[in-house]
């Protein structure tokens, strides 16, 4: 293991004091434990990251009992939803940040794996982009959709803020009233509740196989997230162990299934910045014609916030990402995943719960302006050979 380094011979003897000092014991630097890092991104700013400091220290737990040696450090995140129409231009090249970030905690302080605690926007992108990049096992923990409150019949969220003032702007809604739904739309800890980025990079992770099943879609204050923390903990103790790195998962045709799942769902148009951006960093030239190619095949299935009326709870209750995967199983090339279950096992594993949440192929949605949107992006960019960031 490539911490064995750290734990013999003399040379090392002030490294390990260290490490001592900062509260290892001498059990620890047995040559069978794996050193495990934890790129944690919990901060009080982001809803998607509040309870993040909780997940971590499942996590933790996870990794202690599956006989590793846990170390956590912090990574930054912007809430796009706080900068957006205020001060943006920081947000994307966070996501190289971030990568950055992993790639130095984790290289100056030789680990053998780490986890990524992640959740919204351009944070899970630049750890995955990381995970590609580094090539030592990695695994993935996303937050998990926050609820929207639901007010006779009708769902509440900070997003439709924007929306609001719109309407304001406009004429349409005074802004006394707009400002009295302001505790409507308060929802506590989790991602935004619709397939904004947040959620659609979590369904990427999920379904380049970086994450374990049903991680992308289960709520941030379901009981279940917590096991999935420990379960993620135990996780990556066994990937160190078997030598499974992520360019063994996150293959081209794992790339071309998150494009798929992804245009069935109805995801944000950033993954369109995103997904080839992780897959050069794992050695794969994915560009915007797999999204127009992909498009023009799939049908689409889901109308998620906010697009639809369905929140990401919805989708979980429904059967997740796994009965996602179960009605396109014909059109899903085969790859692993951290489940050690293929991606083709977990689609024909998959339970559709809901008809209208996930539709079943011959009765779509139909007239995605998603669709239509990409196309075009795909079209205007191959015409003008922009590259993508």
């Amino acid at each position: 293991m490539r911490s064995d380094i750290l734990k013999k011979g003399i040379e090392t003897l002030p490294h390990r004091a260290l490490l001592m000092s900062a509260g290892l014991k001498k059990k620890d630097f047995d040559l069978e434990k794996p050193f495990i890092g934890i790129a944690n991104s919990y901060n009080n700013i982001i809803p998607g990251h509040i309870h993040l400091n909780e997940l971590t220290q499942e996590v933790k737990r996870g990794i202690r009992d599956a006989g590793g040696v846990p170390f956590e450090w912090g990574v930054p995140g912007v809430c796009d939803g706080v900068a957006m129409f205020v001060e943006m231009r920081l947000s994307l090249p966070s996501r190289e940040h971030i990568a950055d970030n992993v790639e130095i905690m984790t290289l100056s302080h030789s680990l053998d794996g780490w986890v990524g605690v992640t959740s919204c926007d351009k944070i899970t992108p630049g750890m995955l982009m990381a995970a590609g990049r580094l090539n030592l096992p990695a695994i993935m923990l996303t937050g998990g959709p926050m609820k929207a409150n639901v007010i006779d019949g009708e769902k509440h969220h900070p997003i439709e803020g924007f929306g609001m003032v719109g309407q304001v702007k406009s004429g349409k809604l005074s802004a006394d009233a707009a400002e009295k739904m302001l505790p409507t739309m308060t929802c506590g800890a989790g991602s935004c509740v619709g397939l904004y980025t947040a959620n659609t990079m979590a369904v990427v992770a999920e379904v380049l196989g970086m994450s374990l099943t049903r991680c992308a879609t289960t709520p941030a204050l379901d009981p279940l997230k917590k096991i999935q923390a420990y379960e993620t903990g135990k996780k990556i103790v066994e990937l160190v162990k078997q030598g499974i790195k992520p360019r063994d998962l996150m293959t081209e045709a794992a790339f071309e299934n998150a494009i798929r799942v992804d245009m069935a769902m109805g995801g944000s148009t950033n993954a369109v910045l995103h997904i080839p951006a992780i897959a050069r960093e794992a050695g794969i030239e994915r560009g915007v014609e797999v999204f127009d190619m992909v498009s023009r095949e799939t049908p689409h299935l889901c109308s998620i916030i906010p697009a639809g009326p369905y929140e990401m709870a919805d989708v979980d209750a429904a059967g997740g990402i796994p009965a996602v995967l179960n009605r396109l199983r014909d059109g899903i090339k085969d790859s692993p995943t951290v489940n050690g279950k293929s991606i083709a096992e977990i689609a024909a594993e998959g339970k559709v719960l809901d008809e209208e949440a996930i539709r079943p192929l011959e009765r779509p949605r139909v007239g995605s302006p998603y669709f239509r949107g990409i196309s075009a992006t795909a079209r205007l960019l191959n015409r003008r050979r922009w590259p993508l960031i």
